[in-house]
């Protein structure tokens, strides 16, 4: 298992290709994945209100397949965290709160913004895009 690991925010997770493109990179072990029920159930109903043309059943299968092939990715045990936290929208309380829970160093998302390095420093972690995420891992792992 490897030891970098970074939480997926809803927003990355909602593009279909973005999602595979980190799923691809997550299933042999070149990260470690994280991410929580609220995080899923926030990106599959992003995902339906702009996408009649898909079912829950289809994306709840999709949730089951990354909760199977992505081991331990899952973060539970968050929600009592929540209150204590402080970001510019409270609604992303959430996140960090799952992020400090698993043990991630690195929240990739789109949003970089909702996250400030003053809200994340004293957790050790940093807010990345999926752009800068995929340069560092290519420095970690240039082979």
């Amino acid at each position: 298992m490897p030891s970098f690991t970074a939480f997926l925010d809803a927003n990355v997770l909602y593009p279909a290709d973005l999602r595979s493109f980190l799923m691809f990179l997550a299933v042999p072990g070149i990260f470690r994945a994280k991410w929580s029920d609220d995080v899923h159930e926030e990106w599959i109903s992003n995902l339906l209100e702009r996408r009649p043309d898909l079912t829950r059943t289809q994306l709840e299968r999709t949730r089951q397949l990354m909760d199977k092939h992505a081991p331990d990715a899952l973060v539970t045990g968050y929600r009592q965290l929540v209150p204590a936290l402080n970001l510019p929208d409270p609604n992303d309380r959430h996140v960090l709160a799952a992020v400090v829970r698993g043990g991630a160093s690195v929240i990739v998302t789109n949003n970089t913004k909702d996250f400030p390095a003053e809200a994340l420093d004293e957790f050790a972690i940093e807010a990345q895009t999926p752009d800068e995420f995929v340069h560092h891992l290519i420095d970690l792992y240039p082979d």
